[in-house]
């Protein structure tokens, strides 16, 4: 296990839609692509989609396939687990997707004010026991906030009851804009439109897993 992990952090080194920032370029602000992702990177206008604790990329390789004319960029400090989807990207020639491999706690780093227009936050670690380490809670919301557009929509698909409790909690108190919330997807996902029942049927490694041991999945999308 550990060649396997020591062989993939050693491809993704190598890979050309793998980006793996220097604490020293937070720390001095020198990060790059920031405030021109479109520009340097894609080279093009569309719009930007991060997927945050992306784990193995499935959800944004899924909608990068679905979706060219947009830009997604996957989010997660596990290399041994990008790979899988940095690969993929590659083999199947997506130019529209980026892996970036640093902590969630530093997302406002890498990002200009009104950069992005959406993030997605799929089976993230409900932080049983950290509340404001969850992806959903003020403290990160705060640090959306700063590179978001306006309205730009935070998605949240998962299986954790605390999560989302937790999730419906701070929309509430904080204000925001709930677009659709249901604590059984598949049962309410008719209700949305054909297009977005087609990307929530994304299914990554954990919802496979979670749902094979009969948990219920969540999702919720809301503005800021």
């Amino acid at each position: 296990m550990a060649e396997k992990k020591l062989f993939r952090f050693a491809e993704i080194a190598k890979m050309e839609n793998v980006l793996q920032p220097t604490m020293e370029m937070i720390e001095e602000d020198k990060v790059p692509y920031k405030g021109n992702w479109n520009k340097k990177y894609f080279k093009n206008d569309n719009s930007i989609t991060l997927e945050l604790g992306c784990g193995k990329g499935e959800y944004a390789v899924g909608l990068a396939r679905k979706y060219p004319d947009r830009n997604f960029i996957a989010v997660d400090i596990k290399g041994n687990r990008m790979y899988v989807g940095a690969k993929q990207a590659l083999e199947e020639n997506l130019k529209n997707i980026i892996f970036l491999r640093t902590k969630i706690d530093f997302i406002d780093f890498f990002f200009e004010k009104n950069e992005v227009d959406e993030i997605w936050l799929t089976f993230s670690d409900p932080q049983r026991k950290k509340p404001r380490k969850r992806l959903t809670s003020k403290l990160f919301i705060d640090r959306y906030r700063k590179i978001m557009k306006p309205n730009g929509i935070i998605h949240l698909k998962t299986d954790s009851d605390i999560l989302f409790e937790s999730t419906e909690e701070q929309i509430k108190l904080h204000n925001y804009t709930p677009l659709f919330l249901s604590w059984n997807l598949y049962a309410d996902i008719y209700q949305l439109p054909e297009k977005e029942q087609e990307i929530l049927r994304i299914k990554t490694y954990y919802e496979e897993l979670f749902t094979s041991k009969g948990a219920q999945i969540k999702y919720c999308k809301f503005t800021i």
